[in-house]
């Protein structure tokens, strides 16, 4: 098993120290951080624990200008170890780390006092009674181990406790979609693009194809090595430091927010709407109370995963806002991150409530939209509470499972409201359908879907909507349920009212053609009769719809047992026999022989011989 922690705690702590006392690495790379002495960048060092698996630390920076890149290399992990030197105590970035941690949901690590060498036992007590009381404030409630890295005393006690905490940890998911937030990137000659991240759940492997983000834009990229702690690997599974041979992509270097996801599993989106906690405050925390309030900006800067960016922010209610990135990210409902108001330095948890929210155009949809949010609803419920209705696929590619509320029609999800109100907009269609065409039998699917004017996001991108190439929009499964729930059958695809659709007007014409027909069953009339009585193709297809008459082709009308009396009449002929004796057996005229008997040909009542004779099938 492979874990990742991260190290949080002020500057000059021996956070690095530390970390090259454990792995015999030293995370700090770069020379500028020699020679002044502290971590700018991200340090990444590992080492192999027994009975844990091998362990990886990102060594983040205490310095509070570089404070964008601490919170880089907190976003992936899922524990911390919280430095605090014993002969200095608690300080000012302390606090901003652990603001930090507790705003990223991060709930479980160690407590390790450096330096312990450089003070007595009473001051070492004191230091680590505040720090823990701090860490338990903000929901972490850890072990505490002391430790002098540079004598070596306390490292073998922090060895058991960092096996004790891997031992409590939740296994990750190698099955999880991919989603790689790259902290590094650079170029190897003869490779390529290689960038590095902290992989938290999945599994990549050599010849994947992936979708790499970078600055919002999507491009297809593949692998084509990978290393994790400086070894080849064919596949790297979660956690794991690992570094990624990219091609199909230029050589240089990518930007911060850069991410590499498995395709379609992600929502890609530059608006999200999100649940707001204001976390930090010291003045707060000594007293036990809850953070002092602090008026969101109109801009702040997002920090999620190994990104950082400025924001829009704008308010939803009390505890919500909707946040507008300029470029794509790959988004799940449910995902953390941090938003930070550099000015004030004051700085919120994010719980991300829906990605691609519709837009809020109306006066009063802000405050309308944080109620909805505010609604104890699962976000797949909330999402079609808003929507109306998703399919099945985009739900999975935003991390929500199946909705509680909703209901199923083929692959799209619906909430019950919106089918209501849909059911009610059939019956209104059919009504007027009926009241304006009254011979009609009914509307087609199509017209349905046309009638109930669906959203944008709920028609393909081919007919004006939004629903992205690939996935079909809602069609017969859901015409079929709305007929079903409104009590409407559906007769050879229409839609229709049982009550309606009869001969109307037509009624006395039909008697009169029925009556002509019961003298004469083959004299069918012709076809300037037929619009004398008032019988155009509207009226005669209403006609045969009731079983009143039998249509065939160029408007050759009969009675609809005409072929079973034509059968009787030929079944009597010497076999096989010509049109011409046919016709004087029906004693009818060429014009309605020829349909008649390709009528009967298409039943399977007679068979064609040759091209002049057919006979009676027995």
């Amino acid at each position: 098993m492979r874990w990742v922690l991260a190290t949080a705690g002020h500057v000059d702590h021996g956070k690095s120290t530390l970390v090259q006392a454990l792995t015999g690495r030293d995370p700090d790379r770069l020379g500028q951080e020699k020679v002044r002495g502290l971590t700018i960048e991200l340090g990444f060092a590992w080492t192999s624990l027994p009975g844990a698996g091998d362990v990886a630390f990102v060594d983040v920076p205490g310095h509070q200008r570089f404070v964008g890149t601490m919170l880089a290399g907190l976003g992936p992990t899922p524990a911390v170890l919280f430095v605090v030197a014993a002969d200095q105590g608690w300080q000012a970035q302390s606090e901003e780390h652990l603001a930090a941690v507790e705003a990223l949901g991060i709930c479980d690590g160690l407590l390790v006092l450096t330096r312990c060498d450089l003070t007595d036992a009473r001051r070492r007590d004191e230091v680590a009674v505040e720090a823990a009381g701090r860490l338990a404030r903000a929901g972490l409630r850890v072990p505490v181990v002391s430790v002098s890295a540079r004598t070596g005393r306390g490292l073998d006690d922090l060895r058991r406790a960092l096996v004790d905490l891997t031992a409590r940890m939740p296994a990750p998911d190698p099955d999880a979609p991919v989603r790689l937030w790259t902290d590094r990137s650079f170029s190897v000659a003869g490779a390529g693009t290689v960038v590095t991240g902290t992989l938290g759940a999945g599994t990549v492997r050599s010849g994947d194809r992936l979708t790499l983000v970078d600055d919002g834009v999507a491009r297809e990229v593949v692998v084509r090595g990978l290393h994790s702690q400086d070894q080849p690997c064919e596949s790297v599974g979660p956690v794991s430091r690992v570094a990624v041979n990219l091609r199909r992509i230029e050589a240089g270097p990518l930007s911060r927010s850069a991410v590499l996801c498995a395709p379609g599993a992600f929502a890609l989106s530059s608006v999200v709407d999100v649940q707001l906690t204001r976390v930090g405050s010291e003045r707060a925390r000594s007293r036990g109370a809850p953070p002092v309030e602090v008026a969101l900006p109109d801009h702040a800067v997002l920090h999620v995963g190994s990104a950082a960016m400025r924001v829009d922010v704008r308010p939803l209610g009390e505890r919500h806002a909707r946040l507008r990135t300029h470029q794509m990210l790959p988004w799940w409902v449910g995902d953390s991150a941090i938003l930070r108001d550099p000015a004030n330095r004051a700085i919120w948890s994010v719980r991300v409530a829906d990605v691609e929210p519709l837009p809020l155009r109306r006066r009063g949809s802000a405050a309308r939209r944080g109620e909805e949010l505010s609604r104890p609803l699962a976000p797949a419920d909330l999402r079609l509470a808003d929507r109306g209705g998703d399919h099945h696929v985009q739900l999975v590619a935003r991390g929500l499972p199946d909705p509680i509320g909703g209901v199923r029609v083929g692959d799209w999800w619906f909430h019950p409201a919106t089918l209501s109100g849909w059911v009610e907009r059939l019956r209104a269609l059919v009504g007027a359908h009926h009241d304006a065409h009254p011979l009609s039998p009914g509307l087609t699917g199509v017209a349905v879907l046309h009638g109930l004017h669906l959203p944008a996001h709920l028609r393909a991108a081919s007919d004006g909507g939004d629903l992205p190439p690939g996935l079909a929009p809602p069609g017969a499964d859901l015409v079929r349920y709305l007929a079903r729930s409104a009590g409407l059958p559906v007769t050879q695809g229409r839609v229709h009212d049982p009550r309606a659709g009869g001969l109307g007007k037509a009624e006395s014409a039909v008697a009169a053609v029925e009556a002509a027909l019961l003298t004469a069953p083959f004299a069918a009339p012709e076809r300037d009769e037929l619009a004398a009585l008032g019988l155009g193709s509207v009226e005669l297809a209403a006609a045969q719809r009731t079983g009143r008459l039998l249509r065939l082709a160029d408007d050759v009308v009969l009675l609809p047992a005409a072929p079973a009396l034509a059968m009787r009449a030929l079944a009597s002929l010497e076999q096989p026999f010509t049109l011409s004796a046919a016709r004087q057996a029906l004693g009818t005229t060429r014009r309605v022989a020829v349909p008649l008997l390709e009528h009967l040909d298409a039943r399977g009542w007679t068979r064609r011989v040759d091209g002049r004779l057919r006979r009676v099938v027995h």
